[in-house]
């Protein structure tokens, strides 16, 4: 019995700490908003977009920013919060 309580207690907290432990998003396509939305906070921001693709279920901005500096810019795709801007070195090619 103790044995089965344990397991269950386990098995209820798994799914919170996995989704905590995550930082992917994971959003239906239908409440996406449009790679157009993505651009323009791009460009509200001023930087110059290389390229726009989904990594992990997330928007990721490729391209500069008003510095000149190379950056990837994470983007949820349904509520356009910008989750992470990570810098580049230009040495890293």
């Amino acid at each position: 019995m103790k044995t089965t309580l344990t397991i269950l207690g386990f098995l209820a907290v798994l799914p919170a700490s996995v989704a905590l432990a995550d930082g992917d998003c994971f959003v239906p396509m239908a409440d996406w908003q449009p790679r157009d939305a993505v651009a323009r906070l791009a460009a509200q921001n001023g930087w110059t977009v290389r390229r726009i693709k989904i990594d992990d279920g997330c928007y990721e901005i490729d391209g500069r920013d008003a510095d000149a500096r190379r950056i990837e810019v994470t983007v949820h795709p349904a509520t356009m919060e910008v989750i992470e801007v990570e810098y580049k070195d230009d040495d890293d090619d």
